[in-house]
């Protein structure tokens, strides 16, 4: 196993359906990756599958809901029945929400928090119990790699946005957390790092973008466009880049980093 490519690593990704999680998917199997895919969306996740399959890489997929620990621990059950261990855990799957702050209520804030930092929780659980139990990637390598979808919302400041994505904001700022006290908790056989992506041109921008401009009375995608006219590096951010940043981190260069938070936003955040 050349793992510094990431030719023959195990990968799992959930929302893989669409999105950064599909995006993930792709730069993996590329790269020679083993790939397991989940997500709410099951027949989503299957055309994710079959397309990779009809590039001629090895990947299976199973309906995931990241809130039920048995769905986690299913996908992690298959990549092993698949390919035998699992290297690779990417916690992507995620859901936002644009909604003024005096408007939220009491289950905006349990389906977010749910699904983000608990559905995270579940995702990296199940993947550091199998990790811990199998031999290393290779001789003084770790057992595996976890990374999980943070997000520059959960870093201080956000301007304007702030004030209609708290739920968000918070779920991630959480996941940052949850990967440094990951990380702690399993070091030094799994290493633990979160991405942190910015304006990332998928459906789920599309439809805040929707949602943001209806609430200002603005003409659709004036939202994102303003976004993306502060990025530095002048133009959103598409899958690819968050993957490049993955692939990095799965491979034996990052071996000595656990417990950060990375952002990959074009410089739309310095820090």
């Amino acid at each position: 196993m050349n793992s510094g490519d990431g030719h023959g690593l195990v990968v799992l990704v959930t929302g893989a359906a669409q999105g950064i999680g599909r995006g993930l998917a792709e730069a993996f199997a590329r790269q020679g990756a083993r790939l397991v895919l989940g997500d709410v969306d099951e027949a989503g996740v299957q055309a994710t599958r079959d397309a990779l399959r009809a590039q001629g890489h090895q990947a299976e997929s199973a309906r995931c809901d990241i809130t039920q620990a048995t769905d986690n621990a299913g996908l992690v059950a298959l990549a092993v029945q698949a390919f035998g261990r699992l290297d690779v855990a990417i916690c992507n799957a995620g859901i936002s929400q644009v909604k003024p702050f005096m408007d939220l209520d009491a289950a905006d804030w349990q389906r977010m928090l749910g699904v983000n930092v608990t559905g995270t929780f579940l995702t990296l659980q199940a993947a550091a119990r199998q990790m811990r139990q199998q031999a290393p990637l290779a001789a003084g390598r770790p057992r595996g790699k976890i990374l999980t979808l943070a997000s520059i919302a959960g870093r201080p400041g956000a301007g304007a946005i702030a004030g209609v994505i708290a739920p968000y904001r918070a779920s991630k700022a959480a996941v940052i957390s949850l990967t440094q006290s990951a990380a702690f908790t399993l070091a030094p056989d799994v290493t633990v790092n979160a991405l942190c992506p910015g304006i990332v041109a998928t459906d789920m921008w599309t439809q805040m973008d929707r949602d943001w401009t209806t609430l200002n009375g603005q003409p659709q995608g004036e939202a994102f466009a303003s976004r993306v006219a502060a990025i530095p590096m002048g133009r959103a951010q598409q899958p690819g880049d968050v993957a490049n940043l993955a692939l990095y981190l799965a491979s034996p260069a990052a071996d000595y980093m656990t417990g950060q938070s990375i952002n990959i936003d074009g410089g739309l955040m310095m820090n």
